[in-house]
């Protein structure tokens, strides 16, 4: 296409990470053969070793850009980056250690060398990488790079498209023309022209744009193979957003039945080989969870009991994938008397003698800022989701997996009108609502997050999902205290 920025872009976190790659190999050798005068396990010339990785250096970036790293899919998302960094660097580096002994060549002078070289490359290339992301955002606010689109179609995902472009100095997208948008109202930039049809805007623009974006299929196919040819014989960029969105979502495939081609649209990515590694995850990650956390389970147990006497458990009717239902148990955080098993939140306020926050409790997302129902153990094992840990039973067993969507009660779920997409997959320990801050969003913000993992289920984002849940609990952020 006309428009290489992205191109640009990708060449330059190429050459970026093969520098800091460099650096810090350089640096790992100085720090420990020029400046730690230690004993040395192997003589390695300064020359030797230096060729040898710039030898090796582009089986590095390979790696690299097997695991995605080059692509505008994850150096827009900064976690999910840092991680594949991390775990790319990491391979890279046994990749030099398998090459060392394979052919018997001495490559590190020193085994302390290797980890050097590590921390320095994933440093490195985490500031290269921030330098290169800045440096293309101050080209953005000068116009340069900027993708030019023009949207063809005049439907409510065109006002969702404008929107969504309209920070030009984040996205690098503008609109420069709409086609259409006598319906619904488009609210465009003073800059963005409006033209009734395709031909007019073609004349008009002057070719002044880069990508189209076909917000409607027009019902005469000649319009639409107008459209599409002009932006080939242009080499401009194209895409449509279909008109039935929910047809192209989760997992799509495209084959070929007796030379006819058919797109086969699952609920979720999450199906066959994904669900068995996403289980054996569960097992293993779980299993490390639960031994870890099993002597602060026991404190939290003694001191619920020592608090008022009741119960240790809470345990509640939940659903999960297939309309499965399951006993969840988490640590009681309410008063004994308001946590019977059966107890809805609106019964448990009328005991009270609160009526009254039933109407606050649902408005606020579930929540209230100072539950009456709680105790002073709840309100601290809340504050840090401590109230959680028996759910680690719940992994291990498989009724739920550690990352999904949030396991609600069936009156909870009949809210939702997508419920059945939500039940094609496992509900989970933690998810997307739960570390975008579950205090700050409704129960309707909350059930399309779920929505959003469920279509766009990939490993590398449940384990970005299990780390940053850490992060936010630390923090407090996403609690219900």
């Amino acid at each position: 296409m006309k428009n290489n920025s992205s191109l640009t872009y990708n060449v330059s976190l190429l050459i970026g990470d093969a520098i800091a790659i460099i650096a810090a190999f350089t640096l790992a050798y100085i720090l420990r053969v020029s400046i730690d005068h230690h004993r040395l396990s192997a003589s390695v010339h300064a020359i030797t070793y230096i060729t040898i990785l710039f030898s090796l250096l582009p089986f590095w970036l390979l790696i690299f850009a097997l695991f995605g790293l080059y692509t505008n899919r994850v150096y827009e998302r900064r976690f999910n980056e840092l991680g594949r960094l991390t775990i790319g660097s990491f391979i890279g580096i046994l990749f030099v250690i398998s090459y060392s002994y394979i052919f018997n060549v001495a490559i590190f002078p020193a085994r302390l060398v290797t980890v050097y070289a590590f921390v320095f490359a994933v440093l490195f290339i985490v500031i290269s990488r921030t330098y290169i992301r800045g440096t293309r955002k101050q080209l953005f606010r000068y116009g340069i790079g900027v993708n030019r689109v023009l949207i063809v179609g005049d439907t409510k995902a065109t006002n969702r498209l404008i929107e969504a472009m309209r920070n030009v100095d984040v996205t690098g997208q503008k609109v420069v023309g709409v086609v259409g948008g006598l319906k619904n109202k488009l609210k465009t930039d003073k800059d963005c022209k409006v033209f009734v049809n395709f031909e007019e805007a073609t004349k008009k623009l002057k070719k002044q744009f880069d990508s189209i974006i076909q917000t409607e299929l027009y019902s005469k196919s000649e319009l639409n193979d107008a459209i599409l040819s002009y932006a080939q014989e242009n080499h401009l960029a194209y895409g449509f957003v279909p008109g039935n969105s929910e047809l192209f979502v989760g997992n799509i495939e495209a084959d070929l039945l007796h030379s006819i081609p058919i797109i086969a649209v699952h609920q979720t990515a999450l199906i066959g080989w994904g669900k068995v590694v996403k289980r054996l995850s569960d097992l293993f990650f779980g299993t490390i969870f639960l031994v870890v956390s099993l002597p602060f389970m026991l404190v939290i147990a003694i001191a619920i009991k020592l608090d008022d006497n009741g119960p240790i458990f809470f345990r509640q009717t939940r659903m999960t994938r297939y309309n499965q239902k399951f006993m969840v148990f988490k640590f009681r955080s309410h008063k004994a008397e308001l946590s019977q098993y059966g107890m809805t939140t609106e019964e448990a306020f009328r005991k009270l003698g609160r009526a009254d926050l039933i109407k606050d409790y649902r408005q606020l997302g579930d929540r209230l800022p100072n539950d009456p129902r709680v105790t002073r153990v709840g309100h601290f094992i809340r504050k840090y989701s401590l109230d959680e840990l028996p759910q680690l039973f719940n992994v291990i067993k498989g009724d739920i997996s550690l990352v999904g969507p949030r396991a609600l009660v069936p009156d909870e779920l009949d809210q939702s009108p997508q419920k059945n997409l939500i039940l094609s997959v496992k509900s989970g320990l933690t998810g997307l609502a739960q570390i975008s801050g579950v205090s700050d969003l409704s129960f309707e913000e909350r059930r399309k997050l779920d929505l959003y993992y469920v279509e766009n289920w990939r490993f590398w984002e449940d384990l970005v999902i299990l780390l940053k849940t850490f992060w936010v609990v630390l923090r407090h952020k996403g609690t219900r205290s």
